[in-house]
C-alpha cells in the first residue's frame, strides 16, 4: 500500500511523518508519529501536529495552533491565520484543536485575540463542513455539526453535541446550548438555550430537539421533564423569572433541566423566545 492510499484510508501503518515534496513545512513546527502532509500545503510558524493527523492539500496552518491526534483537514482550509478583527495588533494569540475533527474545504478558523482571551479553541470529534468560518476567540465543544457555509462571529461559544445548519449567521458573543439544534439560513441574535430547536431569519425557539435528545438516548422521563420546563419557560406567558421559579417549583430538578435553568440564567444577551401568538410558526418545527 502507498502513502497515498494510507492518507486516505486514515492509516499510516509505519507511523513515519510523510511530507509531500511541494509541500512547505516550518523548521519551528512539531509533527507527531503518522503525520500525513499533502502537496501545496504550507505549515508556517510555531505549529504543533498530533500523531496521524493528515493534511490533504493545499491546506494552511500558521501561527501558535495546536491540533490533536487523527485530525483531518481537507483541501483550501486554513487555521491560525490573522484575525478579521480591527483591534488585534499582533499579539502572540493562537488556536487550539483537539482529536478526531473532520475540517472540509475551505473552512476557516482564525486565532484568538487579546480581547478575548487569546485562543480559539475546538474539541473533539466535530465535523466542520465545507466553508464554514471560526472567528477569533471562539469557544466549541465536542460532537458539534457545523453545516455548509454557517458562520461564526467572535466569541461565540457552542456547547456539545450542537448542530448548526447551513448558511446560518451567528452574531458574536452569542452562546449555543448543548444538544440544540440552529436550523439552516437561521440569523442568531441571542443565546439558543440546551435541548432546544431554533430557526428563522431572526431566529425564534420552535420546541425542543427532539430527535436530537433521542439520538442521544435521552431517558423518556428526562424528555418529559425538559418538555415540562420549556413549555414553562417559553410557551406560558411568564416573565423568564415568573418560569424559572415556575420550573424550579414544579420540574424534577435532574441534571438537563438543572443546565437549561442555569444556562439561561447566566446569559448576557439573553435567549431567544418563542413566537408569540399570530407570529410565523413553521408547523415543521412543532413538538
Amino acid at each position: 500500500m502507498s502513502r497515498q492510499q494510507d492518507m486516505h484510508s486514515g492509516s499510516n501503518m509505519e507511523g513515519e511523518v510523510f511530507i509531500h515534496p511541494l509541500a512547505q513545512v516550518s523548521k519551528e513546527a512539531e509533527l507527531g508519529p503518522g503525520v500525513w502532509i499533502g502537496p501545496y500545503c504550507l505549515v508556517n510558524g510555531r505549529v504543533s501536529i498530533g500523531t496521524g493527523t493528515r493534511l490533504m492539500s493545499h491546506v494552511v496552518l500558521e501561527g501558535q495552533t495546536i491540533i490533536g491526534k487523527d485530525n483531518v483537514f481537507y483541501p483550501f482550509s486554513s487555521v491560525g491565520l490573522v484575525p478579521q478583527d480591527l483591534k488585534y495588533h499582533g499579539e502572540p494569540s493562537s488556536v487550539i484543536i483537539g482529536d478526531r475533527n473532520t475540517i472540509r474545504e475551505s473552512v476557516t478558523i482564525h486565532r484568538g485575540t487579546e480581547g478575548g482571551g487569546m485562543v480559539t479553541r475546538i474539541g473533539d470529534q466535530n465535523l466542520l463542513m465545507a466553508y464554514c468560518h471560526v472567528a477569533h476567540d471562539c469557544h466549541l465543544g465536542s460532537r458539534i455539526i457545523m453545516a455548509n457555509a454557517a458562520n461564526l462571529a467572535g466569541h461565540i461559544t457552542i456547547e456539545d453535541g450542537a448542530i448548526i445548519g447551513g448558511l446560518s449567521g451567528l452574531h458574536q458573543f452569542v452562546r449555543i446550548g448543548a444538544l440544540s439544534m440552529v436550523g439552516g439560513m437561521s440569523g442568531i441574535p441571542k443565546d439558543v438555550p440546551p435541548y432546544v430547536w431554533a430557526s428563522g431569519n431572526r431566529a425564534y425557539l420552535h420546541g425542543l430537539n427532539i430527535e436530537g435528545l433521542k439520538r442521544a438516548k435521552f431517558p423518556a422521563k428526562t424528555v418529559g421533564d425538559l418538555k415540562k420546563a420549556y413549555q414553562l419557560l417559553f410557551r406560558s406567558g411568564y416573565s423568564q423569572k415568573e418560569g424559572l421559579k415556575a420550573v424550579r417549583e414544579s420540574v424534577p430538578s435532574g441534571p438537563e433541566v438543572s443546565h437549561l435553568l442555569e444556562f439561561i440564567e447566566r446569559s448576557e444577551r439573553g435567549v431567544l423566545t418563542a413566537p408569540r401568538q399570530g407570529q410565523h410558526e413553521n408547523p415543521s418545527f412543532k413538538e
